[in-house]
């Protein structure tokens, strides 16, 4: 059986990547940096075995979030040396992976009253 293979980079096409399998971890963070850097009320990443990932193009860093220095877009966290895990911004994968449900949830206490816990998921008011 072959491992599922997903793809997905910048709104520029500048940075590529593509991660193989499954992820370890999924989730979605409402804490105020990822507010930020998403301009959204949260941000929904899922976290790889280092191996399982291949990136193409440069991708540029501010404060251990890596970006397109080209378009901005945000897409990772650039691993160091001793990361086992890199971690993608789902929301830059090309197709929409709506298999992928979060696992946890981060920072809730930050949550807008608006937006619905996702269902099943762990819930911590601050970092699991």
């Amino acid at each position: 059986m072959n491992a599922t293979v997903r793809t997905g980079g910048c709104l520029c096409g500048a940075v590529r990547y593509s991660v193989r399998g499954e992820p370890v971890h999924v989730g979605r963070c409402h804490c105020a940096d990822c507010r930020k850097e998403s301009g959204s009320a949260f941000t929904v990443y899922a976290q790889w075995p280092v191996d399982a990932c291949e990136i193409t193009g440069e991708v540029s860093s501010y404060a251990g979030r890596g970006f397109c220095g080209r378009c901005g877009s945000r897409l990772l966290d650039p691993v160091d040396p001793d990361d086992p895990l890199i971690e993608i911004r789902i929301g830059s994968l090309d197709q929409a992976p709506f298999d992928l449900t979060p696992q946890d949830e981060v920072w809730v206490k930050r949550r807008e009253k608006w937006i619905a816990p996702v269902e099943g998921a762990a819930q911590h008011d601050e970092n699991r």
